[in-house]
């Protein structure tokens, strides 16, 4: 081969790799709307996020972006769509753990295989908090524990519904400080605080997001937060270290994620979206005001750490008997 021909050929070589590059970059480009299933109703913390991001990401949807509250089940109805649905990149579940990390450890049999999401990215974290009805006579994490001791398998706990992070982070707490109390499930955050604040039920481990406004209204009591440091929501509410209770860290994680057999172009196209959304500072400020840590990570950090919750969660499960009936 001469060299003229040489460099024609590679010149040729040149431009149909680069066209190929197009063409995989325009397969990934949505062309249906796309629908965002939130398994938990409205007016929570998994709702509330994905609506923000999606009015963002709305220019890189053409078709249209639409989010569809698919509840029951602790999450597994909406899973259920999900996983049985077109890989084509017109449909993801964006939720909290249960259906994504927790509940193959909870319920006997699933419809679904939860490890078989391909993870887009964690949209973002939230730490737990314990939230009092105005009606318990405690002011404290130390006079709550005294109280309960009390007063066992009197005092009532609501949840997000069985086998919610709210559930676990409950049992967890019973379970480190040897107290009982009575399990009443909701379905979903909006329903439990309504009956929280109105003293139909004691007890909330709620997400920081959703009950920081009604503490600081006075609505109800936040007594301590359930990470390792404090939140800037609440900066004045103590970590449950602070108030010497060690080994209480429970943190919820909200994820987008595809149905198997999703291609690595749509999943990285999703991700490309997620990512340059958190880092507007509209969208940043309006995750921190809900009480939630913006991350936007990588679909493989993401799977890593989805992994590592399923993992801690299962513990949880295991050690302190929880069951879904």
């Amino acid at each position: 081969m001469n060299k003229p021909t040489s460099r024609r050929y590679f010149l040729a070589a040149g431009a149909a790799l680069a066209t190929v590059g197009v063409n995989r970059t325009a397969i990934a480009q949505p062309t249906k709307a796309l629908r965002l299933i939130v398994p938990f109703p409205a007016g929570g913390t998994a709702d509330i996020l994905p609506r923000i991001l999606a009015e963002k990401m709305r220019a890189a949807y053409p078709g249209g972006i639409v989010i569809e509250n698919k509840t029951g089940a602790g999450g597994n109805i909406g899973a259920d769509l999900v996983a049985r649905a077109d890989p084509d990149g017109s449909i993801f579940l964006v939720s909290p753990p249960g259906p994504i990390a927790i509940n193959h450890h909870l319920y006997k049999s699933l419809s679904f295989d939860p490890t078989k999401w391909v993870p887009i990215t964690v949209l973002a974290t939230v730490p737990n908090v314990l939230a009092l009805s105005n009606k318990v006579p405690v002011q404290d994490v130390a006079e709550f524990i005294a109280y309960l001791k009390a007063n066992p398998g009197k005092v009532t706990y609501a949840s997000q519904g069985n086998g919610s992070t709210s559930h676990l982070t409950a049992s967890l707490f019973m379970k480190l400080t040897g107290t009982q109390m009575l399990h009443v499930p909701y379905k979903g955050t909006s329903p439990a605080l309504v009956d929280i604040m109105g003293g139909n039920v004691d007890v909330f481990f709620d997400n920081i997001s959703s009950s920081a406004q009604y503490h600081t209204s006075g609505k109800l009591r936040v007594l301590a937060v359930a990470d390792d440091a404090r939140s800037p929501a609440l900066p004045n509410v103590p970590t449950f270290a602070e108030a010497k209770l060690a080994g209480m860290q429970a943190v919820t994680f909200f994820a987008m994620v595809a149905p198997q057999g999703t291609s690595k172009e749509i999943v990285a196209y999703a991700h490309k979206q997620v990512a340059a959304a958190l880092a507007t500072s509209d969208v940043h400020q309006k995750f921190v005001e809900q009480g939630a840590n913006p991350c936007g990570w990588t679909p493989e950090k993401s799977g890593q750490f989805i992994r590592q919750e399923s993992e801690r969660w299962s513990q949880v499960i295991k050690s302190a008997n929880v069951t879904v009936e």
